[in-house]
């Protein structure tokens, strides 16, 4: 099994709250539906800081994160597409978590 990094980016929370209390409820049925491939369901995030010697790379905003495990990429993939977020508009980037 490997372990996947999934970023989330664009396609924010609805603002409306009965709009909000339904992707929250998509977001837990997609939980039930991958099961135990989920080792970590993740939080929302907000950048407070870049710290490098000398210049930072780009920012780039990252609205979430997710930690998944999938025997290949491809059967990560095919979790991820039905994820809610996708239906939304977001994307979903998906880095896998390499052995040191």
């Amino acid at each position: 099994m490997s372990k996947f990094l999934v970023t989330y980016h664009g396609g924010g929370m609805p603002s409306d709250p009965a709009q909000a209390a339904q992707a929250k409820a998509a977001f837990g049925a997609w939980l039930a539906d991958a099961g135990k491939a989920v080792v970590d369901p993740g939080a929302p995030v907000q950048m407070v800081a870049q710290v490098s010697q000398g210049a930072s790379s780009e920012k780039v905003a990252i609205g979430g994160y997710t930690v998944i495990e999938a025997p290949t990429q491809e059967d990560a993939i095919r979790l991820l597409k039905k994820h809610p977020f996708v239906a939304r508009g977001g994307t979903l980037q998906l880095n896998q978590v390499m052995a040191v």
